[in-house]
């Protein structure tokens, strides 16, 4: 009784050092949370049993989670990091502890193991070369085989501004865009550049650095031609301009251009159309001209196809396509428009000279008119029929002469002075300087409102100007011209210069803008 009394003792102060668990028979660590742990986290502990006597353990269920344990209790687990699933968080593993005893008596004890997951940062390996090309668009997507995180998290790449080079950009997705100039490319020859940047897991955020190596492209690449604007197709009349700006660039650099040209299918485009403004930079201008479509076609399309080589003989070629449609030739009709516009008021200039030297000519015979009345007779009497005139003297005064008409009628005239005007009345006279002075303001008037609003081509290319100048035919051809009896002018329209016309119409342009 003593021996079982001192035992049992014993054995209860055994159970409490070790930590027992429901199961009298194992011993488990008996620290709080003993069985939780983290992935990538070492859990090791010695498994003890509650009996004196030999035990053997064992382990069930534990396939695939690379627990090592062995017969005499050892226990030490590492848990991978793709044990737990990121969204999930964390993972209950269940096992089973077995020991035998010498006596072939089995016991087990089934203990569940708490896995959280540990967030691990983005993996970068060693990036390939990205090559660039001068003057283009070069972009190159970080490879996902090159980097990666090994929790699957989502990847947020982020530049350091330091590192970037100038002109060049880095996408949240990893898309690193970069155009080099001239002479960042020039410098990449030589000295291959290095970009650094971050790469984020999300949510937990863990960074990781990488880094692009960019150098020149190590291919044989044919020129470029850029063409401003970028149409393929043109559509232009024969008296508009087509101007093109012609932009040559080589992945190779500058220096590997040799000669640019072009090839036009109409041999009418002159090859002086393209001017070189630099080595790489040119400037195509052409004007097809009146002449270019004929007369029975409405539009005629033509082909150019530029061309640049580089010192390897690779050639790259751009067509266009040039429109170009029939046209009324402006300056042949600008030129018809200013001789109508010039001849109407050369013939109005004309008529007011004629009207003004018939004006003076009534203005004498009016004075005439008026002078004669007082030193004539006038005669109203009918002479019936006359058969002849008899000259007869006066007697006693042998300077007066009295004509005899028929014997039976005599006519006494006072003066040689009044013959000058006999049968011209002045009131007649009077008339016609008025009809004159009418025709002459009209003639001015139109005249120089005709030369006023004419006077730019634009103008004369309306409908509008064939109908004033029926208006103003008009008015140069008044009845009563006919009644003014004008004699021709000396001054014909030839002889009329257009220093005439300014003085005549002070509108009148004679440049024929």
């Amino acid at each position: 009784m003593l021996k079982y009394i001192f035992l049992v003792p014993l054995m209860m102060m055994g159970l409490t050092a070790f930590g027992q668990t429901d199961s009298s028979f194992f011993i488990f660590p008996d620290s709080s949370g003993w069985n939780v742990l983290r992935e990538n986290e070492v859990l090791s502990f010695q498994l003890k049993s509650a009996y004196a006597d030999s035990v053997e353990f064992g382990l069930e269920g534990a396939e695939g989670l690379e627990i090592k344990f062995d017969s005499i209790g050892y226990f030490n687990w590492n848990p991978s990091f793709n044990l737990v699933d990121r969204v999930s968080k964390t993972k209950d593993f269940t096992v089973v502890f077995t020991a035998e005893l010498k006596n072939g008596k089995r016991e087990k004890q089934p203990v569940t193991f708490t896995v959280n997951h540990v967030n691990q940062p983005p993996h970068i390996e060693e990036l390939p070369i990205f090559y660039v090309r001068q003057s283009n668009a070069n972009t190159f997507q970080i490879p996902g085989e090159y980097v990666y995180d090994a929790d699957g998290d989502p990847l947020v790449f982020k530049s350091i501004p330091s590192q970037m080079p100038e002109g060049a950009s880095l996408s949240s997705i990893g898309q690193f865009s970069w155009t080099p100039s001239r002479t960042q490319f020039a410098q990449l020859k030589n000295n291959p550049l290095l970009v650094e940047f971050i790469v984020q897991d999300q949510p937990d955020k863990a960074e990781a650095r990488g880094r692009i190596r960019i150098a020149q492209t190590q291919q044989d690449l044919p020129s470029e031609i850029l063409i401003v604007p970028g149409d393929s197709l043109f559509l232009i009349k024969e008296d508009e301009t087509i101007n093109l700006k012609i932009y040559i660039s080589d992945p190779n650099g500058d220096d590997n251009v040799r000669s640019t040209g072009f090839i036009p299918s109409d041999v009418r485009v002159p090859t002086q159309s393209l001017k070189e403004n630099t080595h790489l930079q040119y400037e195509f201008t052409w004007m097809p001209g009146y002449d270019f479509v004929d007369d029975t076609q409405t539009a005629l399309t033509t082909e150019v196809t530029f061309f640049v080589l580089d010192k390897s003989n690779n050639r790259t070629q751009k067509k266009i396509k040039i429109k170009v449609a029939e046209t009324e030739n402006l300056v042949k009709k600008d030129a018809l428009q200013f001789q109508k516009y010039r001849s109407n008021l050369v013939e109005a200039y004309l008529l007011i000279e004629q009207l003004d030297v018939n004006q003076r000519a009534l203005n004498q015979d009016y004075k005439k008119a008026k002078k004669g009345k007082k030193n004539r007779s006038i005669v109203n009497a009918s002479l019936g029929a006359v058969t002849g005139f008899t000259p007869v003297f006066v007697e006693g005064d042998q300077s007066k002469v009295v004509s005899g008409i028929g014997g039976t009628t005599v006519l006494t005239l006072g003066t040689l002075e009044a013959t000058e005007v006999i049968g011209r009345s002045k009131e007649n006279i009077l008339e016609k300087i008025k009809i004159g002075i009418d025709i002459r303001n009209r003639v001015q008037s139109q005249g120089d409102e005709f030369a006023r609003k004419y006077a730019l081509k634009s103008a004369r290319r309306t409908y509008e100007f064939e109908k004033d100048i029926e208006k103003f035919r008009t008015v140069l051809n008044d009845q009563r011209i006919v009644l003014l009896e004008l004699d021709a002018y000396s001054k014909n329209a030839a002889k009329v210069s257009d220093r005439d016309l300014k003085k005549g119409f002070v509108d009148y342009a004679d440049d024929g803008r």
